[in-house]
C-alpha cells in the first residue's frame, strides 16, 4: 500500500482534538500542520457531511489537492464537451 492509498483504518485516525473559541476559530496543532505540510498561506476547503439534516462530520482538504482532484475528474468531461463534434470519441 502506498502513502497516498487511504483504503483502510490505519490511514484515517484522530490526530488532534481542538476547541472552538468565542470567535468560532480553531487552531490546528503545529505537529499536525507540519505532518500535513500546511503553510500559513495555504487554503483549506471545508466539507460538511450531513445525516438527518444535521452536520455530523467536517473534513478539511488542502485546496491544491482538491483542485487537482477536480481537474482529474472533470478535465476529461470538459475536454469532450468543448471538443468539435467530428473529433469526439
Amino acid at each position: 500500500m502506498t502513502n497516498k492509498d487511504c483504503s483502510n483504518s490505519e490511514c484515517c485516525r484522530i490526530d488532534a482534538v481542538v476547541s472552538v473559541d468565542a470567535k468560532g476559530q480553531i487552531v490546528l496543532p503545529k505537529e499536525l500542520r507540519e505532518k500535513a505540510k500546511i503553510k500559513p498561506t495555504d487554503k483549506l476547503a471545508i466539507i460538511a457531511f450531513q445525516r438527518d439534516s444535521e452536520v455530523c462530520c467536517i473534513v478539511m482538504l488542502k485546496v491544491d489537492a482538491l483542485e487537482d482532484t477536480v481537474k482529474n475528474l472533470l478535465g476529461p468531461v470538459f475536454k469532450n464537451v468543448f471538443q468539435p463534434e467530428n473529433e469526439k470519441l
